[in-house]
């Protein structure tokens, strides 16, 4: 793996916190675009970050974990999805943008989104398959959830602070990443 994971927690914290400041008292242009495009197929989309779709994946992924014999990364794979949520709901009044009602910056949905996400690129070995498949996914339900009950720069504040904490999460289970299961029957990089 790149040694990204040991300075994108501190460089896309930064970004996140830079963009919540810039878009901190209202929607900006982009965001009014993607407002504008709240349609049926949108609204599809924002299902992708709906938290019964994300628990679906997570326990897929506490399940390959646990039959890897990966530890570290089941216990990870359990604790971040609910911990990234929880820290959201403390950073937004941080912030203080609204939309309706609501704090807004950044999303909590695509937060937890690209944690579990994340974590499934990590248990599949960083295969280059996960990998797209997790960018898909997370950018879909970044449209989605951008043009209905979020502004899309919330989304981005979200994708930027949950990459940083699925980083710190392969720095916390590297030891589990970097062994070999001879037992075990995975596909890998190669295959």
């Amino acid at each position: 793996m790149i040694r990204i994971r040991w300075w994108w927690p501190i460089v896309g914290v930064a970004a996140m916190i830079l963009l919540g400041l810039a878009v901190r008292r209202g929607p900006i242009p982009l965001d009014d675009w993607f407002q504008e495009h709240d349609n049926s197929v949108a609204r599809a989309l924002s299902y992708l970050a709906n938290p019964l779709s994300l628990a679906i994946l997570g326990f897929a992924v506490v399940g390959m974990a646990l039959y890897r014999r990966w530890r570290r990364l089941a216990a990870v794979a359990v604790v971040l999805p609910p911990a990234a949520y929880l820290l959201v709901q403390f950073i937004k009044p941080l912030f203080g943008r609204m939309k309706g009602d609501g704090l807004a910056y950044p999303s909590g949905h695509i937060t937890t989104t690209t944690v579990v996400l994340g974590l499934f690129v990590l248990v599949a070995g960083g295969a280059l398959w996960a990998l797209l498949i997790a960018v898909s996914y997370a950018t879909l339900a970044m449209i989605g959830v951008g043009s209905t009950f979020h502004y899309f720069t919330d989304t981005i504040g979200g994708m930027l602070l949950g990459t940083s904490i699925v980083c710190c999460a392969a720095l916390v289970a590297w030891r589990d990443l970097t062994r070999v299961n001879p037992g075990a029957i995975y596909v890998t990089r190669g295959g």
